[in-house]
């Protein structure tokens, strides 16, 4: 598995190494070893306690959320078709603060987001089909759950298909310079 840094702080891209042949392929999509010892922290990789899954179709846009207090670390992954994931750095020390940075995650390459606690988070669907699998390091709780909107103009964020489907909670949510009172 290769592991890189992002151009967001603290924020990981690990892509695995699949074996392919003529039945298919197999890969190994977490090796918890290999996350502890690269970010230096052993069991960091046991803090991870929940996994959770979501399907959507073309252009479904989830996002953009996180969490205050101690907010959450998560693995992010497509298992099936692609998405174009969008990560803000909110944490207000960082040297990458207000910085947004998209990746494409998709089930050809099996790349995966380490997310760091601090980070709005969210992702349209590319394909008919996307499924995409969330390892979390705490147990949500809905009365932490912050957002700002998707399509708010402050963050400008350029989603590269049209918008087909956002939740009404996502709608809802407030702006970035809304957002940016609950974190500073």
């Amino acid at each position: 598995m290769r592991i890189e840094e992002t151009e967001l702080v603290d924020v990981l891209i690990m892509t695995p190494t699949p074996f392919r042949d003529d039945r298919g392929l197999f890969t190994r999509t977490f090796d918890a070893e290999l996350f502890d010892q690269y970010v230096g922290r052993p069991g960091a990789a046991a803090g991870f306690v929940q996994d959770s899954q979501s399907r959507s179709g073309r252009g479904v846009v989830r996002g953009m959320h996180s969490r205050s207090g101690a907010g959450e670390a998560k693995l992010v992954r497509c298992a099936r078709g692609a998405v174009h994931d969008v990560l803000v750095d909110i944490r207000p020390d960082s040297a990458t603060f207000g910085h947004q940075q998209a990746f494409l995650l998709d089930d050809n390459d099996f790349r995966q987001l380490y997310v760091p606690p601090g980070f709005l988070h969210g992702f349209q669907s590319l394909t008919d089909e996307a499924d995409v699998c969330y390892r979390i390091d705490r147990p949500h709780n809905p009365r932490e759950d912050i957002a700002a909107a998707f399509d708010d103009p402050d963050l400008a964020i350029a989603w590269p298909q049209q918008v087909t489907t956002v939740s009404a909670r996502d709608r809802a949510a407030g702006t970035w310079q809304e957002l940016l009172t609950h974190v500073r």
